[in-house]
């Protein structure tokens, strides 16, 4: 199903006709609304008068993270406070919050662009749709929710977390579309399986899955232990929140970008230069259509590609390639770039370990250490556990890991076997497996 056909599949030369016109506009209504902008504009000697569209694109100056915190609350909103109907923020690691704001347009546009991630993931209307983002400041609730109704399906706005009442939903409503992040996926499959629900009992079809990095390895999981399609949706609250991108259930194969609302550029971090079709960089966005809160080539800090190819579920707007890493908290171990996501596919396939693992960086004597615990599976930790043989079957686990991660990244690193059930599960949010004790030493 494919929520807007008119737009989805539009031809590339229309499509991009439509970005020129937007694009234009923007430049212009945020050099008269938004006094940063103008600002920003000037000392990079852009005209909006001179402005060409798209081909100028490259021309216009970076919005960056630091930015947003400087405007800190509302200093970027390109229309009276007073028209901006909710407000939204990311929690941030240092300092406060990121501030975004919506018109009563952006709400619609967004409610619009969720819609179509929910039926590029293969929803259908009047299915049961259970929505296990965070609800509050967070935007992963709400816009999915918005989304949801928009599309006509029954939305369960049950958030995040309780994975008792997560389970009873599932059964008692008999959910056909669950939204949630990767790793609360398998939490709610160990769950499922440690209270010995049969998979038979639940109707579960579609689970849309994001908030995080996650590997096609733990795709492969997911959809084997619970028997359905699980997809990758994208998004980030400084842009719109979850709808800039999804992939579609026919190809698995790249997020479709809204590009009718959002250009995207990779260029590379270091020089800011724009790199060719294909090859991986930082992704950058420019919003088209946003009245509260639009930002000029945001320097989103994800490391992806773009494929402009059309797909074969017959829509023109590029892919994204799955989130590799991130530009700003790359791991250089050594010399060597390392990304977690590398790590955790370096574990997929290994036996007797679950998919929980925790990554954790140390310096001693100015050289880093990575450590890789990881945790055996329950079968695993019985047979062994009242074992001769309990020692050398851990320290042979230890060494397959510990060889397969090598010869993935080229690096020695530590690795540390836990016990079932003793390392962080997701409980609804965002996991972080990436623990860096650098700064603390």
């Amino acid at each position: 199903m494919i929520w807007n056909p008119a737009i989805e599949t539009m031809p590339r030369g229309e499509l991009e006709q439509l970005q020129n016109q937007r694009l234009t506009q923007l430049v212009n209504r945020l050099y008269e609304n938004v006094p940063f902008y103008r600002h920003l504009l000037d000392s990079h000697h852009v005209s909006p008068s001179a402005f060409r569209g798209l081909q100028d694109l490259s021309n216009l100056p970076f919005t960056r993270k630091n930015d947003l915190r400087e405007n800190y609350p509302f200093k970027l909103f390109a229309v009276p406070r007073e028209n901006v109907v909710r407000v939204h923020a990311s929690s941030g690691t240092t300092g406060k919050p990121t501030v975004v704001g919506y018109t009563r347009k952006d709400i619609d546009t967004w409610a619009e662009l969720c819609a179509r991630c929910l039926a590029l993931s293969g929803a259908q209307p009047g299915q049961m749709f259970q929505n296990a983002y965070g609800y509050g400041l967070f935007t992963g609730g709400l816009g999915m929710h918005y989304g949801g109704e928009k599309m006509g399906l029954t939305v369960v706005p049950v958030s995040g977390g309780n994975t008792a009442r997560q389970m009873l939903l599932l059964q008692d409503f008999g959910t056909e579309v669950l939204s949630c992040t990767p790793s609360y996926a398998l939490t709610l499959a160990d769950a499922l399986q440690e209270a010995g629900i049969p998979r038979s009992s639940l109707k579960l079809q579609t689970l849309i899955l994001g908030a995080e990095p996650w590997t096609e390895a733990m795709r492969q999981e997911i959809e084997q232990r619970l028997q359905v399609d699980a997809v990758n949706i994208y998004g980030l609250s400084e842009i719109i929140g979850p709808g800039v991108s999804n992939e579609c259930v026919e190809a698995k194969n790249g997020s479709h970008i809204m590009e009718d609302h959002f250009i995207p550029e990779i260029i590379d971090p270091e020089s800011g230069q724009v790199l060719p079709e294909g090859e991986i960089g930082e992704l950058v966005f420019t919003t088209l259509t946003k009245e509260a809160f639009p930002l000029i080539r945001y320097r989103t800090g994800d490391l992806t590609s773009l494929n402009y190819e059309k797909c074969v579920c017959g829509r023109t707007h590029a892919r994204m390639s799955r989130v590799i890493g991130r530009s700003d908290d790359m791991l250089i171990i050594r010399g060597v770039n390392v990304f977690p996501s590398q790590i955790e596919e370096a574990l997929t396939g290994i036996a007797n370990i679950t998919p929980h693992h925790q990554i954790v960086v140390t310096r001693r004597d100015r050289l880093d250490t990575l450590t890789v615990f990881v945790e055996t599976t329950e079968d695993f930790y019985r047979a062994i556990e009242n074992s001769d043989d309990q020692n050398p079957a851990i320290q042979r686990l230890s060494k397959e890991i510990h060889q397969k991660i090598h010869d993935i990244l080229g690096i020695n690193v530590r690795v540390e076997i836990r016990p079932p059930k003793s390392l962080p599960r997701s409980e609804g949010g965002k996991l972080n497996r990436l623990v860096d004790q650098r700064e603390l030493n």
